[in-house]
């Protein structure tokens, strides 16, 4: 079963091919599609799409920086919007803490605060978070460590491999891009991570697997080649 556990097919990028890359993922054998909202405006799109289509589903959250500049009272609207469709969704995310877009350290604790006030308000659904952590990866992993999360998905997490490995001891998944053919990161991850640790993302249309102009759910297939090449292991099994 091919699932791609993060996407953005409400970009711009597929108004116009949308149902051909959805067609190109089911032939290739994707039997889901989840798209991840950023904020309000994202996270109706993911929900109208996931209705539309069946192979799509959705997972609902505040991107870092969107979370920042939102007020106490926008914020908290947002997050009981989220709440309020826990029964259409699969994850909450993707949210997180982004401190390459802005260097400004007040900016990092606007984040920090708008982060854990999502996190604690939401972890009593039981659905797992989709993490953020660019250039703040160690920030992201202490603070889910410090509120005990249980359920936590790190999406195309480029931190030091010892925070890798907090991530597995902690039970935490991490997903494993489309780009892994060209980027020694991700082949390193995988190599290091447990099977078991391992889910399959696209990102797209980011984070472009060699030759590509943009990355869609059909690449998924080829990931579990690379992780089956690395881990020395049968696709199907690695699948």
């Amino acid at each position: 079963m091919l699932v791609d556990i993060h996407s953005h097919l409400y970009f711009k990028e597929f108004s116009k091919d949308l149902n051909e890359v959805i067609e190109r993922a089911e032939k290739a054998g994707v039997v889901s599609i989840i798209n991840s909202g950023t904020n309000h405006e994202s996270n109706l799109k993911v929900l109208e799409l996931a209705k539309k289509h069946n192979i799509l589903n959705a997972t609902l959250g505040i991107y870092p920086t969107d979370a920042m500049v939102l007020p106490e009272k926008q914020l908290k609207e947002e997050i009981s919007f989220i709440r309020s469709k826990k029964k259409e969704i699969l994850g909450i995310g993707e949210i997180g803490l982004d401190f390459h877009l802005t260097k400004d350290h007040k900016e990092h604790d606007k984040q920090i605060k708008a982060f854990k006030e999502i996190l604690v308000s939401l972890r009593d659904l039981n659905l797992p978070f989709i993490i953020h952590s660019r250039k703040a990866e160690k920030e992201c992993i202490d603070i889910l460590e410090e509120l005990k999360i249980k359920k936590a998905v790190f999406h195309c997490f480029t931190g030091k491999f010892s925070l890798v490995k907090r991530i597995q001891q902690n039970n935490w998944l991490a997903s494993i891009p489309a780009n892994i053919d060209k980027s020694h990161h991700f082949q390193g991850m995988a190599d290091l991570l447990s099977i078991n640790n391992i889910l399959t993302e696209t990102d797209a249309p980011f984070l472009t697997p060699s030759g590509e102009i943009r990355s869609e759910p059909v690449f998924i297939k080829n990931t579990i080649k690379k992780i089956a090449e690395i881990k020395k292991m049968n696709a199907d099994e690695v699948e």
